[in-house]
């Protein structure tokens, strides 16, 4: 599966297309959709389901110096009024913060990051290291394993600093029910 054919599924979810486009006109900084919303809008293209199906929420990663929880949650709030007409749940998470909680909810160790992208790479599946922005003459998409893992319905482990088996097998245990057609490599 090419870029371009990821991008076409995953924007036939208009929730996906409008969130992208909305954050392009909010112009944050460094500012992605990314994750399972995407990979799964893709999963129910291939597999003739509706295009939300089984999507939990929709991501929104971006990178702000500003590291204060206040500095966030006005992100959160201004993202949340900008898409409450969509009706799904939107998680906006300033990357620059994520070391400052991420141990104490998780007990995992995070080291700092230094751009959004950072945040993508450190998810516990391969198959989800995916983000969409908003570009002037498109989309740019950032996925450092590529798209013949989606485009197989296969999903595998990430493993890094803040790796966790129980957790993966978690989310992989979700995903296998919603998709009983994606194969799961066990984590080692």
């Amino acid at each position: 599966m090419s870029k371009d054919e990821f991008l076409a599924l995953a924007l036939q979810n208009p929730v996906n297309a409008a969130i992208i486009d909305e954050l392009g006109r909010l112009a944050l900084p460094d500012a992605w959709l990314v994750a399972g919303c995407l990979v799964q809008s893709v999963w129910n293209v291939l597999t003739g389901r509706a295009v939300d199906h089984g999507i939990a929420d929709y991501d929104v990663f971006y990178f702000d110096s500003d590291t204060s929880w206040e500095a966030e949650d006005a992100v959160i709030r201004d993202v949340s009024a900008r898409l409450g007409h969509l009706g799904v749940k939107v998680e906006t998470r300033n990357q620059a913060r994520v070391h400052l909680w991420y141990p104490g909810k998780h007990g995992l160790p995070y080291p700092p990051l230094t751009r959004a992208s950072d945040g993508i790479d450190r998810f516990l599946t391969q198959n989800t290291q995916i983000g969409v922005r908003r570009t002037d003459d498109g989309h740019e998409v950032y996925a450092p394993h590529g798209f013949d893992d989606v485009a197989a319905l296969i999903t595998r482990p990430n493993p890094g600093a803040n790796f966790s088996a129980t957790n993966y097998a978690a989310k992989a245990a979700r995903w296998k029910a919603l998709w009983p057609e994606l194969t799961v490599i066990a984590a080692e």
